[in-house]
């Protein structure tokens, strides 16, 4: 095994003073045997460096992840042009089905950091990425195809979406529990913003070069990004041991894990529910505004806010700011209900915006709330024990939570097809989307009262009696 540390911008050797304390140490494919962020000293030496390098390339496959995750959504618009005539309610399911296929791949992806290494998994999930922009080319190359095969064809954009779980779930193990708030929201702001920018770029690409070309224009990105991780990344042994079903099991079933996915549902369920419907709701409510000019907003506003949420959980609490935010989007859903009341189009846009800007802040303090919560119980129950007892607590801690990441980030993903259709009945039933609204204002105040009833409020930890906020979620 080499005895080397990992430098920047090179390898370089331990001198006496250094080897004397731990340091990352890599050996064949880019593994590091030692990594300890939790050590000041250590995490200021080499660890920051470290997990930079690695939030960067991640950041670059999971936002590729995101932009190809969204083609359909947008492609369907133009099938027709391309000699692909659907009704709408199979041009509805080329969008739900990618939506669906992601959340749910967002659990297996949960398993490959631990079980093939982050850096190798980020490699693989990029390069898979390949597939659905190869089929698309191929759908649209030959627009006499059955509808079913177009459908299997959406459902591989899913790959994209389960790349989030995966990346979310590596990041987490690099950075200390007090300083994962602003990298994990700027590695899933990375990803969100790929909504964004599918929705911005698409439809002026697809005008100067054809709809074939929205396959083939993120094939170079995709391959680029792939190489970046395979030769910047690394994998952390201590990450490396693969979770079992059961393992998996029993996190599903703890009641924090349950909590945090219901919350989940409330601020990314909501992000990616309000941007697959953003166009619809704009068409639905102001018919006169062209709603093209305005898609993309949406998701760029709620993408850019997720790693203020994760600095404000940083600094405030992420159970504070949790709280608050709930509070927020619950206003922002009456002010937008009363835009849709009075027919002002300016209060409907800019009160949908704060919403947006919500889900972020929303998404990226719950984040910091998950591996917090599992310390902190880990913690409690290791109070009274040795020094290497705690130790092994936290890490399992840090390992569970990890897992956790992956199992939430899929509910609340599956969160967002439940918002789609809370508005598609209200349409359909009453023809305009304030049923919906109510749906949604009634859910974030049920999730504002779960937050201070679980986190807020005083219980026992270990022999003392202390709200979770307090302990520092």
């Amino acid at each position: 095994m080499s005895t080397r540390r990992l430098e920047e911008p090179s390898m370089t050797a331990l001198t006496d003073e250094s080897a004397a304390r731990p340091e990352a140490v890599p050996r064949g494919g880019r593994w590091i045997d030692h990594w300890d962020p939790e050590d000041g000293e250590f995490w200021d030496r080499t660890g920051r460096r470290v997990a930079a390098r690695n939030l960067i390339f991640s950041i670059c496959t999971e936002h590729l992840g995101f932009c190809v995750w969204l083609l359909w959504s947008i492609a369907v618009l133009h099938l027709a042009d391309n000699g692909t005539a659907l009704s709408v309610g199979q041009t509805l399911w080329l969008t739900t089905v990618p939506n669906l296929v992601g959340a749910l791949l967002r659990i297996p992806y949960t398993f490959g950091p631990a079980r093939f290494g982050g850096r190798n998994w980020t490699v693989v999930s990029g390069l898979l990425l390949l597939i659905p922009c190869g089929l698309f080319v191929f759908a649209i190359a030959n627009p006499g195809l059955p509808f079913w095969v177009l459908l299997l064809i959406a459902a591989t954009t899913g790959l994209g979406g389960g790349n989030f779980a995966s990346s979310m779930a590596n990041i987490a193990h690099f950075y200390p529990a007090s300083k994962q708030g602003l990298p994990l929201g700027l590695n899933a702001a990375g990803g969100n913003v790929g909504v964004s920018v599918t929705q911005l770029t698409m439809p002026p690409l697809i005008a100067a070069f054809g709809l074939i070309a929205v396959g083939w224009v993120w094939m170079p990105l995709i391959l680029a990004a792939a190489a970046g991780a395979y030769f910047f990344m690394n994998n952390l042994t201590r990450a490396s041991r693969s979770y079992t079903m059961a393992e998996m099991g029993r996190i599903a079933a703890r009641p924090h894990t349950i909590v945090m996915a219901v919350l989940y549902i409330a601020t990314f369920g909501s992000f990616i529910g309000y941007s697959f419907s953003f166009g619809v709701l704009i068409g639905n409510q102001f018919p006169e505004v062209d709603a093209s000019h305005y898609i993309w907003i949406g998701a760029l506003v709620g993408s850019a806010a997720r790693p203020v949420g994760g600095w404000l959980a940083d600094r405030f609490g992420g159970t504070a700011v949790t709280f608050w935010n709930f509070l927020g989007m619950g206003l922002g859903i009456v002010a937008v209900w009363g835009g849709v009341s009075t027919g002002a189009w300016a209060l409907f846009l800019g009160a949908f915006l704060w919403v947006f800007a919500s889900t972020g802040v929303g998404n990226g303090s719950t984040y910091k709330m998950i591996p917090a919560i599992f310390r902190t119980r880990a913690e409690a129950r290791a109070a009274a024990a040795g020094r290497a007892a705690r130790e092994r607590a936290i890490e399992l801690a840090r390992r569970e939570a990890a897992a956790a990441i992956g199992l939430i980030s899929a509910v609340g993903a599956l969160g967002g097809a439940l918002i789609q259709q809370t508005f598609r009945i209200s349409v359909e039933r009453t023809g305009g989307i304030a049923p919906a609204l109510i749906v949604l204002a009634a859910f974030y105040g049920l999730c504002l009262g779960l937050t201070w009833a679980v986190y807020m409020r005083r219980v026992r930890l270990g022999d003392r009696r202390m709200s979770l906020a307090e302990a520092g979620v």
